[in-house]
């Protein structure tokens, strides 16, 4: 599983927008500026985000972006879902269907299916305001112990 640019991104817009959820709606030259980050790309990415439903958006002179649920309501899972489309480890079992001749017989599928369900388990685990408090998951979804509140 390799995370893309617009992935990565979509987490920082998403991270940036509920740090400063406060100051109602933010404009995308904000955000960019504070990332230090290719407007001409976060235009694609809050795109995205918008039409997913995780972004509310307002035109005009003090338009911009807000969050459209609160931080806590986010999982970095579903970020990453609708901005990826998938996060499976291999080709075969994107989007949850088994895509090869040879899945019967395949000594290795039920090892990139164990992946593909850990790191989905993983990712739904994680909130977006657990990123932004600083709080980690161990990868037996235990809290490290210096990151309890």
């Amino acid at each position: 599983m390799m995370v893309s640019t617009k992935g990565r991104y979509a987490l920082i817009v998403m991270i940036d927008l509920a740090a400063n959820q406060g100051e109602g709606y933010v404009s995308l030259s904000d955000i960019a500026g504070r990332q230090m980050l290719s407007m001409k790309y976060l235009e694609n990415v809050v795109s995205i985000l918008n039409k997913g439903g995780l972004l509310a958006s307002l035109r005009g002179k003090n338009g911009g972006y807000r969050l459209a649920k609160k931080p806590e309501e986010y999982t970095i899972n579903e970020i990453l879902n609708l901005t990826e489309g998938s996060l499976a480890p291999v080709e075969c079992i994107k989007n949850g269907d088994l895509n090869c001749d040879k899945a019967a017989s395949c000594m290795t599928l039920p090892l990139w299916v164990g992946l593909d369900r850990a790191i989905e388990k993983y990712l739904s685990s994680v909130t977006l305001d657990d990123v932004i408090c600083g709080r980690r998951k161990t990868m037996l979804g235990d809290w490290c112990t210096e990151c309890k509140e």
